[in-house]
């Protein structure tokens, strides 16, 4: 019918093929592979720069762990970037022990390491002895596990050893070894960012 006709709308052609092309840019020439191993990337462990304020000799404040304010003596720097410390043991309990320096505040005092011979010590002397299974369930409840584990016969003469030399130059400093045994703590009102260590 002419009447209808006029009334019939017509898509242009124009329009049509501007539509087919936006669906065809959509849509991804090709899909990632699924099978493919990931990309490996390369991990360099890099023991972190120390601290400009530690020192050799340099007493820390320990922030965190079983020891946390206690003051400890600085001995050396460990591969693995970890700080090898100790109290010494006979002042204050503290051991030769491995400790993170995020975790410590150096001090300005110091004790005089000269003429202390500091054990050969690296990050394998810190390493746990693998522990034999019991084949029967009574091993779990033994009285050697109730116990533990102390320390070898090697910690404790090195500690030893240690502590000897360590206590000649720290009794030649009045008052060190009441301030190595006293323990850092804070009160109310106190403000460390305002302390001087």
């Amino acid at each position: 019918n002419p009447r209808l006709a006029c009334y019939i709308y017509t898509m242009p052609k124009e329009t049509k093929k501007k539509g087919a092309k936006t669906a065809e840019a959509k849509t991804p020439r090709f899909y990632p592979a699924d099978d493919l191993p990931p990309a490996k990337v390369k991990m360099v462990n890099n023991p972190c720069k120390l601290r400009a304020s530690i020192t050799p000799g340099t007493i820390l404040i320990l922030l965190s762990g079983r020891f946390r304010g206690k003051r400890v003596v600085f001995l050396k720097q460990l591969d693995s970037g970890l700080l090898l410390v100790t109290g010494p043991y006979a002042v204050n309990g503290v051991p030769i022990k491995r400790v993170n320096q995020a975790y410590v505040i150096a001090t300005s005092q110091k004790v005089d390491l000269k003429g202390v011979k500091v054990p050969a010590i690296d990050d394998a002397y810190f390493a746990r002895e693998a522990e034999e299974k019991a084949e029967d369930d009574e091993g779990v409840f033994s009285a050697a596990k109730a116990g533990g584990s102390g320390p070898s016969e090697q910690r404790k003469t090195d500690q030893a050893a240690l502590d000897k030399a360590m206590m000649g130059s720290i009794k030649k400093t009045e008052m060190l070894e009441a301030y190595l045994q006293a323990k850092f703590s804070l009160k109310n009102g106190d403000k460390p960012h305002e302390m001087v260590f």
